[in-house]
């Protein structure tokens, strides 16, 4: 009965020991409880394992809009009889894209889910992962990677002009739309005939020095700039960035996103816009790997890591008629995945591995004596 219930004690003792190490799943926490776990089940405490990603590239394409709004003026539909000119009789809001950017980064590839075997027989004492569970380094600390798009801050807008501000009495006692807007014109053309007399140093009036002169034409062109948009109405112009995520999977060409210049970008299946496509082209930097043999040997030190050697890749913009814009990166998915021995983590010699965090790839490895 006392043999029966010490067993069971210990072997409820080994499991929430095992839960700890699982939950926090870091190899330096063996150093607190190694001696009193090896001495329950030293098999229990080597045979540690670590579950890891290799990533997929993302795409993240910032588009710069520019919205242009037009009010027509009160006097719009006589415009061209007083000022030669056509404008739009109706107010309108159209869209234009004005600049296209590309930014880079990487998420876990669930199809690349690894696992890494922690044991007595490698010197592994630190894995470094991100919170997405991707690999970052091994036996040393790596930083979190971190993606910074691009960000727009506009400049900041003039107050419109008030066009009542410039009106003579005879213009707002005027007794019909009509005759206001001839008013107007006239006093238009005045104000431009004031600005070539001072400019030709022809005025009745002429400034004592140039800063005065300068006063006096930046007055003239407010007036007459105020008294215009009686007419020719008034334009407001704002830029937006959108960012839209593409993951490149194969060859070929998708729908990135619509875009239409009455209403800006929308989604892909939104049939008001047209179509601006990703065409994926895969340049094959990466030689194909030979099929594995039917009857392949088990290597014993396969610990279980594996890196990626990534395929680089073009992606082109198109609008279906000639190619926006044109972007090369290195996605690890357009390449393949290598594996690297347990040897490189001895117990007298072990490595410092770090990995390219966009990638997967070695970025550097430097082997470290074992104190």
């Amino acid at each position: 009965m006392i043999t029966s219930s010490l067993n069971h004690s210990i072997s409820a003792l080994l499991t929430a020991a095992k839960s700890v190490v699982r939950h926090f799943d870091i190899p330096s926490f063996r150093g607190a409880w190694g001696g009193f776990l090896f001495l329950l089940a030293p098999s229990a405490l080597f045979a540690q394992t670590t579950d890891y990603y290799l990533p997929k590239a993302v795409m993240h394409f910032t588009i710069k809009v520019e919205k242009t709004d037009y009010t027509p003026g009160r006097f719009a539909q006589y415009t061209g009889r007083y000022l030669k000119k056509s404008v739009g009789q109706e107010a309108t809001t159209t869209y234009r894209i004005i600049g296209m950017d590309m930014t880079p980064s990487a998420v876990p590839d669930t199809a690349k889910h690894f696992t890494l075997l922690l044991d007595k027989k490698h010197s592994i004492d630190k894995v470094a992962r991100a919170n997405n569970g991707q690999l970052l380094a091994i036996n040393m600390d790596a930083s979190e990677p971190e993606t910074v798009l691009p960000s727009f801050t506009p400049a900041p807008k003039t107050q419109p002009l008030n066009p009542n501000d410039f009106m003579s009495e005879d213009i707002l006692n005027a007794g019909s739309m009509a005759k206001m807007a001839e008013l107007t014109a006239k006093e238009i053309y005045d104000i431009r005939d004031s600005r070539n007399q001072l400019s030709r140093g022809e005025a009745d009036f002429m400034p004592k020095d140039g800063t005065q002169l300068k006063i006096m034409m930046a007055n003239l062109d407010r007036q007459e700039q105020g008294l215009s948009q009686l007419f020719e109405g008034v334009t407001t112009r704002d830029t937006t960035l959108t960012t839209i995520d593409f993951v490149p999977s194969k060859e070929g060409q998708e729908v990135l996103f619509r875009f239409s210049q009455h209403f800006g970008l929308v989604d892909a299946d939104d049939l008001s816009g047209e179509p601006f496509y990703a065409v994926v082209s895969d340049l094959h930097s990466v030689a194909t790997p030979d099929p594995a043999p039917a009857e392949k040997k088990e290597d014993k030190n396969d610990i279980g890591l594996r890196v990626s050697q990534p395929g680089r890749i073009r992606v082109d913009i198109t609008d279906g008629v000639q190619t926006q814009n044109s972007y090369e990166i290195l996605a690890p998915q357009f390449g393949t995945v290598e594996p690297m021995s347990g040897e490189l983590f001895g117990k007298k010699q072990t490595s410092q591995l770090v990995l390219d965090p966009l990638t997967g790839s070695v970025r550097s490895i430097k082997a470290i004596a074992v104190e």
